[in-house]
């Protein structure tokens, strides 16, 4: 029997996922969480063989929850709406099983749980596509990132300046290549526009 763990922060479609996997002979959901961090003790307590995470979850989202899990031998399968290269990277990177879209017929879920458990990876065609063939890639160099990542989380010019050991003046300059890279006019079209996109770590 497969033992799964599931984190969605909707409920309707944690139930309804819930209940289609329990319906599969060889499965059985053993528990279910509304963020990462519930689905973090969950599969430390159930110790589940496939954990299936949404990404957007509010304390913690489920690639923050995936590099956490990334040592622990439960196999986690991304299932999401969104075919962003940048969270497609980080979930690579994070070393996950599977990284499925919701839109997805619901028996290739629980097929694509059983290739897993035979110790294959699973991805959506589209993100393959994507990640082959470069598009949607970050035109930031990593301390652009380093940059956008810290007005992200609410630093000012100066409290970046201090924490990068950079000038002022330097962190303006990075901040106006930044709008310029992203096509936007202020600090918060930039960041909805990396979150849009996927880049923001």
């Amino acid at each position: 029997m497969i033992r799964i763990v599931i984190a969605e922060d909707q409920r309707m479609l944690l139930g309804a996922l819930g209940s289609l996997l329990d319906l599969e002979d060889d499965m059985e959901v053993v528990g279910k969480a509304s963020n990462g961090e519930e689905v973090l003790e969950l599969v430390k307590e159930k110790k589940p063989d496939v954990c299936i995470m949404d990404i957007e979850m509010p304390v913690k989202n489920g690639l923050d929850a995936a590099e956490q899990l990334k040592d622990d031998p439960c196999k986690v399968i991304i299932l999401t709406t969104f075919a962003r290269s940048g969270y497609f990277q980080r979930a690579r990177n994070a070393e996950v099983s599977g990284y499925l879209l919701k839109d997805s017929p619901s028996e290739e879920l629980a097929n694509s749980i059983r290739v897993i458990m035979d110790g294959r990876r699973v991805y959506a065609p589209e993100l393959i596509d994507m990640a082959y063939s470069g598009e949607n890639e970050s035109p930031l160099t990593e301390r652009e990132e380093q940059v956008i990542q810290l007005i992200a989380d609410g630093k000012t010019t100066k409290e970046i300046a201090g924490e990068l050991h950079l000038t002022n003046g330097t962190v303006r300059n990075y901040v106006s290549i930044i709008l310029d890279k992203l096509g936007v006019s202020n600090r918060i079209e930039a960041i909805s526009r990396i979150k849009e996109k996927g880049w923001l770590k």
